[in-house]
């Protein structure tokens, strides 16, 4: 009994001198480490690099698929391909006189990419040619851009069309166009721009006089679709009014007395793209020139039904909504350079 009450009493100075031990190994231990190591333990750089997002990761880049395959020639596309040919051999892209043609390199495997094992093997789909109708935009422009980079397309990049999407295919058709020219989609270059620009398009059917409906002008005799450094991708100038006097001279300034609304831009009064009233303007005159002179000088009143007339009792109608408007008197609207032309009539 002795014995175990001794073995008793030891026992807090074992415990004392193991923990004294461990405390002296784990100093050791430490000390041995390599110096400058701040990293965590393996442990946590393990659950730290784990719970790393995967959008965070960078995307492996798969490098393209080796391929063998090799040029063939026109003629070996031709013997399936002979519908895709019927208008192609009549276009620019068949002159093989010119250096910049298709015709004048690979013909279809210009754009296409060499066709040995397509023809080879044609049920294959891992080895199809590039299909326009299937590719997105930035591939087809992309091709395209190879010989259409200059003169009016010089400026597609970055454009309007091309930063919403559209596609070279989007109004150009290679081997089923439809018009006499450009090789657009469909007969006519309005119906082209009206399968997005319907509000613009529906305009030209008004009653008044509109060149673009008359075949005189169409959408490019002011626009350059592919690409502008100005407003509207405008043909001409740095302003709506630029563009409107390389036409309309006769209207250009600078004046000794100027229209304000002259000055801000045509299409203040103007629709260029079609109205029901005479000149293509925005509204009728008189009311017209009265949404800005309202209440000043003559008349006092805005043209309201009564002035009009309506038919009721007693309206008396002016003579200057019939027959009659602002410019029966002034009629340099546009802008005066006569010393005495400050009322625009001379």
């Amino acid at each position: 009994m002795m014995s175990g009450l001794r073995t008793r009493s030891l026992n807090p100075t074992v415990w004392l001198i193991c923990s004294l031990c461990l405390w002296l190994a784990a100093i050791v231990s430490v000390s041995a480490s390599p110096t400058g190591s701040s990293g965590p333990p393996p442990a946590v750089a393990a659950i730290s690099r784990s719970s790393t997002p995967a959008a965070e990761k960078p995307a492996p880049q798969q490098a393209p698929a080796p391929t063998t395959a090799k040029y063939v020639g026109q003629e070996a596309c031709l013997t399936c391909h002979d519908a895709q040919a019927q208008k192609y051999v009549t276009t620019a892209h068949h002159r093989a006189m010119d250096p910049r043609t298709p015709a004048a390199k690979q013909s279809c495997e210009t754009c296409h990419g060499p066709g040995s094992e397509h023809a080879e093997d044609p049920a294959n789909k891992s080895k199809k040619l590039k299909d326009f109708k299937k590719l997105p935009a930035s591939e087809i422009n992309a091709t395209c851009a190879t010989c259409h980079n200059r003169g009016e397309h010089a400026l597609w990049e970055g454009s309007q069309h091309e930063s919403r999407g559209l596609a070279c295919t989007s109004c150009h058709s290679v081997h089923s166009f439809k018009a006499e020219s450009a090789q657009l989609k469909e007969k006519t270059q309005i119906e082209v721009c009206a399968s997005c620009h319907r509000d613009k398009a529906s305009k030209v059917d008004r009653t008044g006089h509109m060149p673009v409906r008359e075949g005189k002008m169409q959408c490019t005799s002011c626009h350059n679709v592919h690409g502008a450094t100005n407003v509207k991708l405008l043909r001409k100038g740095d302003s709506i009014a630029e563009l409107c006097t390389s036409c309309h001279g006769d209207k250009r300034g600078p004046y000794l007395w100027e229209h304000a609304p002259s000055r801000d831009g045509c299409v203040t009064c103007h629709d260029p793209h079609g109205s029901s009233n005479e000149r293509m303007l925005v509204a009728k005159p008189p009311l017209l020139c009265q949404r800005c002179h309202v209440g000043t000088r003559h008349p006092s009143t805005v043209y309201d039904a009564t002035l009009v007339g309506t038919g009721v009792a007693g309206s008396s109608p002016s003579v200057r909504v019939y027959g009659r408007t602002c410019v029966s008197c002034h009629s340099a609207i546009h802008g005066s350079n006569h010393p005495s032309g400050q009322r625009f009539i001379r």
